[in-house]
């Protein structure tokens, strides 16, 4: 059993919750945990793409080509009873180690003792197998680079509290998974704390290598939006007074899709040049992306309905599609405030585990109501040879269908992706996973805008009170084609209900109310 992997997973995860607003990792009084025979406390995990030029440039440019981590301010402190009881040993010094290694040199800290078990710290029986220095964290070559992994010494001087460790930079010439560690073997440095700062930079800021693609991904995400919001206000505003309300619901859905993904880009353009993610643009960000997410949901949902061109309300099912709405966004907003507000660290934190149960579960009764509600609405169409609307209904089922195939598939493939990568050593393809999420939300988006597209003839399909309803040769028309003429009368049918007013398109009003009672 590899005891260093696992600490070092261990302590990852304690101290993802909180210990890094930025890639400016701040370290406020951070405290160490004791792992086996050592005292150890994260400083951070970061992929960082190798420098371009072969030596640092004049200043503090940002873009300058350079990758390195900084160390500024970093002051270590132990407690009164550690100072008063400096010991008289040789071996007892209170000696602090800066390690730095990268992910795939890992089994290079510690060494083996007995039975293969594998210690972080060189205990005597070690400094007798091994010849490593007893008392001090043990290191072997990388295979690449002598240099590496690089361990830097702080140490305590006489009796005093605290110490500070020099400012200095290590530049990072090959493209890895980093992590730093600060690691004490001294057993006297119990209730050891920290406090300072360490910058990571990449070539061309301040942005973790993992998240750098995803900012020129949403740039091209805002230039999609920007297309289709264009096609789609064109229209909009060419039909405006024969726009469907369920039409309104998607030019909402369109809006705030272009504005998620603008604010994306803008969240993660101040967050390279500053190397603080900004609190308040990122929980915008969060929260119309969760609205965002929220009304398309129910609008799928709607849609599978037949509202706006089966039944001219919800009905009964009004309450509980709102109720669940709202449930849904809040839950969707706690999970994205925990991912991404303030959090920059690869391994996800207990809390975000935890919420994302309840997102799952939402996920999945919406989507078996939405198939539930659109097999209903099928069965309506077909029964009523309305073979337009059926039509229609029948490609959007599909687009559904492949949409939950490949959720399904991708989520299977992300399972596998993490659970093959403890280490994050494929972090430059981390991307994909968010990135996935977006470019689907977008095509079916795309579907329904195409399905559901402004037109002269909307109203001709829509249900109105005012309307009766309509001869098999104006069903044969498209939803999505301009009407010739203009005319929107549908022809009369003669009833013999005294209020002919009730009357709606389709008839279905029996039918509806049935559903409502049903659902």
């Amino acid at each position: 059993m590899d005891f260093i992997p696992y600490c070092i997973i261990f302590a990852i995860l304690l101290s993802a919750i909180g210990s890094a607003d930025a890639s400016i990792h701040a370290y406020h009084g951070d405290a160490f945990r004791e792992v086996g025979s050592a005292y150890l406390l994260s400083g951070g995990s970061e992929g960082i793409v190798a420098s371009r030029s072969a030596t640092p440039l004049a200043g503090n440019a940002i873009h300058d080509g350079q990758s390195y981590i900084r160390f500024e301010n970093i002051t270590f402190w132990r407690t009164k009873e550690a100072a008063d009881q400096r010991s008289k040993m040789e071996h007892g010094t209170g000696l602090i180690q800066v390690i730095i290694f990268e992910a795939a040199d890992r089994d290079n800290i510690g060494g083996s003792a007995y039975g293969g078990q594998r210690s972080i710290c060189c205990t005597p029986d070690l400094a007798k197998l091994e010849g490593c220095k007893q008392g001090e964290v043990i290191r072997i070559h990388s295979k690449t680079s002598k240099k590496w992994p690089i361990i830097l010494n702080v140490q305590f001087k006489r009796n005093y509290l605290s110490t500070q460790m020099d400012n200095k930079v290590v530049y990072i010439k090959k493209t890895g998974m980093y992590n730093l560690f600060f690691i004490s073997c001294d057993p006297k440095l119990k209730g050891l704390t920290m406090s300072g700062k360490t910058l990571w930079k990449n070539p061309d800021g301040y942005l973790p290598g993992r998240m750098a693609p995803l900012m020129k991904f949403y740039v091209i995400m805002s230039l999609a939006y920007a297309l289709l919001s264009l096609i789609w206000f064109s229209q909009y505003m060419r039909f405006w007074k024969d726009i469907l309300q369920l039409q309104h619901c998607i030019a909402v859905v369109i809006g705030l899709g272009l504005l998620e993904m603008t604010l994306w880009y803008f969240e993660y353009a101040h967050f390279n040049n500053t190397g603080i993610r900004p609190v308040g643009i990122t929980t915008w960000v969060v929260t119309v992306g969760a609205i965002r997410r929220t009304l398309s949901r129910l609008l799928i949902l709607c849609v599978s309905m037949g509202y706006g061109v089966v039944r001219p309300t919800l009905g009964g099912l009004t309450t509980k599609v709102l109720l669940l709405g709202v449930t849904y966004f809040l839950a969707s907003e706690l999970l994205k405030i925990t991912e991404y507000v303030g959090t920059i660290n690869d391994v996800a934190g207990r809390a975000r585990v935890f919420l994302v149960l309840p997102d799952a579960l939402l996920d999945a009764f919406l989507i078996l109501w939405i198939f539930t509600s659109l097999s209903r609405t099928l069965e309506q169409l077909q029964a009523k040879r309305s073979s337009v609307k059926l039509d229609i209904y029948r490609k959007f089922s599909n687009a559904l269908v492949a949409t939950v195939i490949a959720s399904v598939a991708w989520i299977g493939y992300e399972v596998y992706f993490k659970g093959t990568d403890p280490f994050n050593e494929r972090w430059q393809s981390a991307w994909m996973i968010t990135a996935f999420w977006d470019i689907l939300a977008y095509l079916l988006l795309c579907v329904i805008c195409y399905l559901w597209a402004p037109s002269q003839s909307s109203q001709r399909y829509a249900y109105s009170d005012k309307m009766r309803e309509e001869s098999d040769d104006d069903e044969a028309q498209s939803l999505c084609r301009e009407s010739p003429n203009g005319d929107i009368n549908l022809v009369k049918v003669q009833r013999k209900e005294k209020n002919a007013e009730s009357t709606d398109v389709f008839n279905l009003e029996d039918d509806d109310s049935e559903e409502d009672k049903g659902e």
